[in-house]
């Protein structure tokens, strides 16, 4: 595991694309349309609200960021009359499973098994306070399949991650489209990102000419020293928000658990048809 960055945000850019591959596959999205869900955003926001209940739109907005709000509501309420939370949950996992199945086949699983149980374990132990969706996760019942098992502490891990990275963004002054905003003056593109959350033109120029009032980007849209140091900060704190659960892990412990994660992690990566996490291109 490198040295070059916190190990919690070296462990995420390995668990991340194991939860976040199954969004993108076939098998998901055939689950999910079994259960009554058809099309990918009935999919994506009932799916990862699921564990909440049949919430309408604002706690989804809210607890999800940076998603425009016309696009959940375009979703929410509605999708829960076609399937409730626990069919939703099902089809969810199943896909999940189905999709990990395929693409970790040739994967010795003792590996997948060493691996899992140490998320596992990893995320039995996180403290979920102020952290709605991963609470709300680490409260389903444990699987009984590897996959499932592996998914689910995948998605526990990440979920407590991004809620503890909306917190240091909300601590920034940024609100959901600044965010997505700043993160492409820097090393996203907008035109890949701003569809896939849902943001007209009109609210990606206001949310810009903000952060242009505030020093974080200059008036070409470019990133500004100020902004570069302020967005370093606020992913220190999701680093530092997220590392409480590591910190009694030897060092020879959380190198082990990243060369065991790296060959699935990859496969998944690979899986992956876009980026919107921002991950990096190499890990």
């Amino acid at each position: 595991m490198t040295d070059l960055v916190h190990p919690a945000r070296a462990l995420w850019w390995l668990f991340e694309p194991v939860h976040a591959v199954s969004g993108f596959q076939p098998e998901t999205r055939e689950a999910y349309e079994a259960a009554g869900l058809h099309g990918a955003w009935r999919g994506y926001f009932a799916g990862r609200s699921a564990p909440l209940g049949a919430v309408d739109a604002p706690p989804v907005i809210a607890a999800f960021f940076n998603f425009a709000p016309s696009l959940v509501e375009r979703v929410l309420p509605e999708a829960w009359t076609h399937a409730g939370p626990e069919e939703v949950l099902t089809a969810r996992l199943k896909g999940a499973a189905a999709t990990l199945a395929r693409l970790l086949e040739h994967v010795d699983q003792e590996q997948v098994e060493q691996v899992t149980q140490t998320l596992e374990q990893a995320a039995a132990r996180l403290d979920c306070a102020g952290r709605v969706l991963a609470a709300a996760n680490a409260a389903l019942p444990r699987p009984t399949g590897l996959y499932e098992r592996l998914w689910q502490a995948a998605t526990v891990m990440r979920e407590h991650r991004g809620d503890g990275h909306v917190a240091a963004l909300v601590a920034a002054g940024l609100d959901g489209c600044e965010a997505l905003v700043v993160r492409c003056a820097m090393d996203m593109r907008r035109e890949m990102l701003q569809p896939l959350r849902g943001w007209t033109d009109a609210e990606w120029e206001a949310a810009t000419g903000r952060l242009v009032e505030r020093g974080w980007l200059t008036a070409q849209g470019a990133v500004t020293e100020l902004g570069r140091i302020r967005h370093q900060g606020l992913e220190a704190a999701t680093d530092l928000a997220a590392a409480r659960v590591w910190e009694d892990y030897p060092r020879a412990e959380l190198d082990l658990l990243a060369a065991a994660l790296k060959p699935i992690s990859a496969l998944c990566r690979g899986a992956l048809p876009v980026n919107p996490m921002g991950l990096p291109d190499k890990i």
